[in-house]
């Protein structure tokens, strides 16, 4: 079974970080996760979050840094998650697919009940905060 690539958002904003709830029409619906989605067919991976996040988030991004990929095997289906640091350019935050949004500070972060796959990324942000935040 081949993975499929999806991306996702790491954004920090005024020293937190953005966590979305997954909509009820959404698979795993009310789990938490950092936004983004599926990479299309000749997309780049950053393309595909740029255009994922203005979708999803209605704002511009402007990507800083690439970070540890999760290969992870829900039971049908196979994902390679793709997680991107980033800083927010431009828009205002509305959320077009997501019940909820949380601005949480590294204390709250496992506050929340995570997709499974987004957990080794949450738990990475969790460790390299401060690094993190240094790059934006």
């Amino acid at each position: 079974m081949n993975p499929i690539q999806v991306t996702c958002l790491l954004l920090f904003h005024q020293g937190k970080i953005l966590a979305t709830q997954r909509g009820a029409a959404m698979d795993l619906a009310g789990y938490w996760e950092f936004p983004g989605g599926k990479v299309e067919v000749g997309e780049s991976p950053e393309n595909s979050l740029i255009r994922e996040i203005n979708e999803e988030l209605s704002i511009d991004i402007r990507i800083c840094a690439a970070l540890t990929p999760v290969l992870h095997a829900y039971p049908s289906k196979l994902i390679q998650l793709i997680p991107f640091l980033g800083t927010w350019q431009g828009g205002s935050l509305k959320l077009t697919e997501h019940a909820q949004s949380k601005w949480l500070g590294k204390e709250d972060l496992l506050s929340l009940t995570w997709a499974p796959a987004d957990l080794p990324i949450v738990q990475e942000v969790q460790f390299k905060w401060e690094d993190l935040q240094g790059l934006t």
